[in-house]
This record gives C-alpha cells, sequence and structure tokens, in this order.
C-alpha cells in the first residue's frame, strides 16, 4: 500500500548534473547568439564576394 521511498543522489550526482545543466544552458545561449549574428555574417561575406 505504501510506496518505498526514493534513493538518495549523492553529491557526486548532483554536482554531475549541475554541470550538465551549466553547460546545455551555455550551447542554448551560444547557439542563441550565433543564430541572431548569422543574418549579419550573411551579408558581410556576400559583400566581399
Amino acid at each position: 500500500m505504501f510506496a518505498p521511498g526514493q534513493e538518495q543522489i549523492s553529491k557526486e550526482e548532483i554536482q554531475a548534473g549541475e554541470a550538465q545543466a551549466n553547460q546545455t544552458v551555455r550551447m542554448a545561449v551560444t547557439a542563441g547568439v550565433l543564430l541572431y549574428l548569422s543574418p549579419f555574417a550573411i551579408d558581410l561575406v556576400t559583400k566581399f564576394l
């Protein structure tokens, strides 16, 4: 009738999860900046060609 409790997460697993979350956020921000700057880069390249 009663479900057993969840197992505890170790500090190493918490740190690994935080590192992965930080990397994901950095990659998303980087992708957003690159997507924002891509039209300007394309215009600059077409002017040289």
